[in-house]
């Protein structure tokens, strides 16, 4: 029997829904793929997705440490930085850099989780 892995999925620890949305959605431009609760008055665990990228967001103790790094390769990161300066979101007004592996924007959630976002050199 062969083994096949598949791209791994980042679960972020969130401590607000609606500061969650605001940012993932509205902000980055994510779509909400489903959200899930125990029942009423429980934790949310939601997937959001973007461009091939998914993310799982969790209001669940223990379930990821707040300050987290995600590193996501792409292309376009120019385009990406634009499209988000052009929102004017007041939390976030993020730059680009040129490191010696690429051009990288790095961007602060709500809760301390960091999403570098490169386009790495050829």
């Amino acid at each position: 029997m062969s083994i096949t892995l598949s791209p791994a999925i980042p679960v972020l620890r969130i401590f607000d829904e609606a500061k969650a949305k605001e940012f993932y959605v509205d902000f980055l431009g994510f779509t909400l793929g489903w959200e899930h609760r125990f029942g009423d008055n429980f934790p949310l665990y939601a997937s959001v997705n973007r461009a091939g990228l998914e993310l799982h967001l969790s209001e669940h103790y223990g379930d990821a440490t707040p300050g987290s790094t995600v590193f996501i390769p792409m292309q376009g990161v120019d385009a990406l930085q634009a499209e988000l300066l052009a929102k004017n979101y007041p939390y976030a007004k993020p730059g680009v850099e040129d490191l010696e592996w690429g051009r990288q924007m790095q961007i602060s959630d709500p809760f301390g989780n960091k999403l570098r976002f490169c386009q790495l050199s050829d």
